[in-house]
């Protein structure tokens, strides 16, 4: 996850509060996934960033994990996204994000 975003995620952070915020990603592999997904629950991993040693615990998805899905009218997510649904894999994806949510999540 690139400063900006670290920037404008714990912005959002401090003005709604981290109990408020639901992060979802759009990585194409799990492990970039599960790495964006670590700086907003856990911290910064690389010591970079604004998230830094921050902690913020947010609840974090991935756009293709059902949980996601079935929130989205099905004709508006199969033209955004479905594409994605076919050529990636979405059951390493939703494995990498659950890990995390359950290590580091603050806000089931």
């Amino acid at each position: 996850m690139d400063l900006e975003n670290q920037k404008r995620v714990l912005d959002a952070s401090e003005k709604y509060g981290a109990e408020n915020l639901v992060v979802i990603l759009g990585a194409a592999e799990a492990e970039a996934a599960g790495l964006a997904a670590e700086t907003v629950m856990a911290g910064d991993p690389t010591f970079a960033g604004p998230l830094a040693g921050v902690e913020l615990g947010l609840l974090t998805y991935h756009i293709l994990e059902e949980e996601v899905k079935e929130q989205i009218d099905a004709d508006v997510f199969d033209e955004q996204v479905g594409m994605m649904e076919m050529v990636l894999d979405v059951e390493d994806i939703a494995n990498e994000m659950k890990e995390f949510r359950d290590d580091y999540c603050k806000y089931l």
